[in-house]
């Protein structure tokens, strides 16, 4: 933008309006400079009227004020919208001069990794989900949201331990609302360093000629998992590699692996199932001698999905101790010779799964890609309510938690149950903490069943609150939902409060309930059982002084339809 503006000094305003009587030091320095402007010469672009050509009692300076703004940063900012935006980096070049700037700021998450029970780093089966939708950096690159009608989401995440986000760009960053949704869940997130046909090649010869080169890259990219606040790499190399290329690629992955260990705790270097040893691109589908010096390099192999049985029980030998480093990939896609895939990939994980592997999901944007986009909830719900029985869940283990249940998108905003603002909107950083889900249709029994999804609706705060849906049968009492798994020292007293809303005229009652379990888990010393049991919290009155604490410290509110227990 160019502009120009005249700025206009009225001696007779100067100094408080003043007309009359001017001090004498003012008055002289006044004409100094006034004698050097009448020296100016005049021109039609920028002209200077000396006060001595004017009345005494009209005098103006005029001067025409040129500027031109900086401009907006492309890689940081949407052009169309001028709003920070997430971003790739698409070169060597890009990538190697990459040094953080001001705007870089607002791409750095700002929820660190939960805590969570079992940590990543034990040895039971693991689950990767690798989102890889439309070429990425969709709705979900605003990073102050983005107001869209239908977008993907994802809230799964106690079913999941790794998030790996995948575009075909060089060096792929997570955009910062997933990580920060991520990270709220106690699940790592990855972003992607893939080089591809010809030009991936040449890359690869670049920084892959020698040590100082390939660790060049290697610093780089934990400077930017550091900065950015994410925890590691997908290292996918979908081209040959020349005879002295593949010989430092092992070099490289430990370098690598070294590096982000050291400075991003808990952090994670995954090798893709793509190139052998030989520097042949040959994939392989599974773990084998031709590929395992990648995997003994780093901290596991995602494999390619055209894999049968067979390919299963031959790398339970291959890598007898490490088999929850073994990331079998599946395809939602069903692309090629694979087993499963759309609403299928259970049929893929429960294999998986009996030989104790870790299962790599790829593109499940499936769900959303391909379906009728009005009904995406409905999709997502079916997709991952199939593969339940195979993903080992976990535990929040962190108080005091809070959460409404809001899964970052909506038709509406809303604040204590009312609705503050009517428009969609989409912000995977405004996400709070995700139950774990329940579907029991297809398992009526006596005609009863019970769903959970989220419901935008209505909600309490944010865009959705969480519906519990169902049918009790005549024959039972009460229906038990399991919403959350929480592994924390019991303190002796937990107080807990929550907001429902019953539809319609109901007699139902809704009771919180604790069930303990998971004894084998248990830590504390000289204790190796605890029997399970329940227990139902008993509600306090408003007298109560803990109950006072919480209402003078949250405020009071007007429910209209909701209860507070």
């Amino acid at each position: 933008m160019e502009g120009g503006r005249e700025r206009e000094l009225d001696t007779r305003e100067a100094g408080g309006r003043e007309t009359g009587r001017k001090r004498e030091r003012g008055d002289n320095e006044d004409k100094a400079k006034l004698r050097e402007l009448a020296k100016l010469p005049r021109t039609e672009k920028s002209s200077i009227t000396p006060f001595m050509d004017l009345p005494v009692d009209r005098q103006v300076v005029s001067q025409l004020v040129q500027f031109k703004p900086f401009p907006l940063q492309g890689r940081h900012y949407d052009l169309d919208t001028t709003e920070p935006i997430s971003f790739s980096l698409k070169s060597l070049e890009e990538l190697l001069s990459w040094k953080p700037s001001d705007a870089d700021a607002f791409n750095i998450a700002t929820t660190p990794l939960a805590g969570r029970q079992p940590p990543l780093q034990s040895s039971r089966p693991k689950t990767l989900v690798c989102h890889d939708m439309m070429g990425g950096y969709q709705e979900d690159r605003f990073i102050q949201g983005a107001e869209a009608e239908t977008a993907f989401s994802f809230y799964h995440w106690q079913y999941i331990d790794i998030f790996t986000y995948f575009s075909h760009n060089l060096v792929t960053v997570p955009p910062v609302c997933w990580t920060n949704a991520a990270h709220r869940h106690g699940v790592s997130v990855l972003g992607t360093f893939i080089t591809e046909w010809t030009d991936g090649a040449k890359i690869c010869e670049s920084f892959l000629a020698g040590d100082s080169s390939f660790r060049a890259v290697a610093d780089k990219l934990v400077q930017i998992a550091q900065y950015y606040g994410f925890d590691g790499w997908l290292i996918n190399i979908e081209n040959m590699l020349s005879e002295s290329a593949v010989k430092n690629t092992p070099s490289f992955l430990r370098y690598l692996t070294y590096r982000m260990h050291r400075g991003v705790p808990e952090s994670l270097i995954i090798w893709y199932d793509s190139v052998l040893e030989t520097g042949e691109l040959k994939w392989q589908n599974e773990l084998n001698e031709k590929n395992s010096v990648f995997f003994d390099s780093c901290d596991g192999i995602f494999t390619n999905y055209n894999w049968m049985e067979d390919h299963l029980e031959r790398m339970v030998s291959q890598a007898p101790k490490r088999l929850a480093d073994v990331y079998v990939g599946v395809d939602v896609f069903a692309r090629g010779d694979v087993i499963g895939g759309k609403f299928d990939t259970n049929k893929a994980l429960q294999l998986i799964r009996k030989h104790s592997f870790s299962a790599a999901i790829f593109a499940p944007g499936w769900v959303y890609e391909c379906n009728e986009k009005k009904d995406f909830r409905q999709h997502q719900g079916k997709f991952w309510s199939l593969l339940f029985e195979y993903l080992p869940t976990h535990s929040v283990c962190v108080l005091p938690f809070v959460t409404s249940f809001c899964q970052g998108f909506g038709k509406h905003m809303y604040s204590k149950g009312k609705v503050e603002e009517v428009k969609n909107w989409f912000n995977l950083s405004a996400q709070e903490l995700q139950p774990l889900f329940v579907d029991m249709r297809s398992e009526a029994v006596e005609n009863g069943w019970v769903w959970t999804r989220g419901c935008p609706e209505d909600a309490w705060n944010g865009g959705s609150s969480l519906l519990v849906e169902g049918v009790i049968p005549a024959s039972r009492s009460n229906v038990s939902v399991r919403l959350f798994s929480v592994r924390v020292p019991a303190p002796p007293k937990i107080f807990i409060s929550f907001i429902y809303k019953l539809e319609g005229v109901s007699d139902v009652k809704v009771a919180l309930e604790f069930k303990t379990h998971h004894a084998p888990f248990c830590s504390f010393a000289d204790i190796t059982a605890i029997p399970a049991s329940s227990l139902r919290p008993e509600p306090l009155s408003e007298q109560d002084s803990m109950m006072q604490q919480f209402t003078q410290r949250c405020g009071t509110w007007t429910l209209e339809g909701w209860q507070s227990q």
